[in-house]
């Protein structure tokens, strides 16, 4: 697989420009790797440590931190369901539920085809229109088992 220094030098260098602190260029640096491979790999994580001249647990403890870095390949179709206050009042862990068992997988996994990956996050930002959810960053309000079928039926 080819680094992000072969598939994109100039992104680097720009976001190396951008930071008198090399160290300060970690963020931007895992949004690109997630960008260029789809998800933050231990690989990426290295080769953005070489990048910043620190060592690659430093990088894997900015990247485990935020849960915005996918660790693992996503699926196509990348659902993230909220189960804060909120939505977890008005129906979350039985949507949540219901998702597990129609995918057969649980939050965090990803079917076997690739097609869907399932998370649970800690808020959308939508609890007025709990529960919410988010597929590849749209999102999708009062979401219940019957409407997210329909939706899952949608995508192709």
């Amino acid at each position: 697989m080819p680094s992000m220094r072969e598939t994109c030098p100039e992104k680097v260098e720009d976001i190396l420009r951008r930071f008198p602190q090399r160290k300060s260029a970690s963020i931007p640096l895992l949004y690109l790797a997630w960008e260029v491979y789809g998800y933050v790999s231990p690989e990426a994580m290295e080769e953005i440590a070489e990048i910043l001249g620190t060592s690659p647990a430093d990088v894997e403890g900015i990247a485990s931190f935020y849960t915005m870095f996918p660790l693992k390949p996503l699926g196509k179709h990348h659902i993230e369901v909220c189960t804060n206050i909120s939505c977890h009042l008005v129906g979350a862990q039985p949507l949540m539920s219901h998702l597990e068992n129609r995918l057969g997988i649980k939050s965090g996994e990803r079917t076997e085809d690739g097609r869907f990956s399932l998370q649970s996050v800690e808020c959308l930002a939508a609890c007025a229109w709990a529960p919410c959810l988010h597929v590849n960053g749209k999102e999708y309000q009062k979401v219940t088992a019957e409407n997210v079928d329909e939706l899952l039926n949608s995508l192709d």
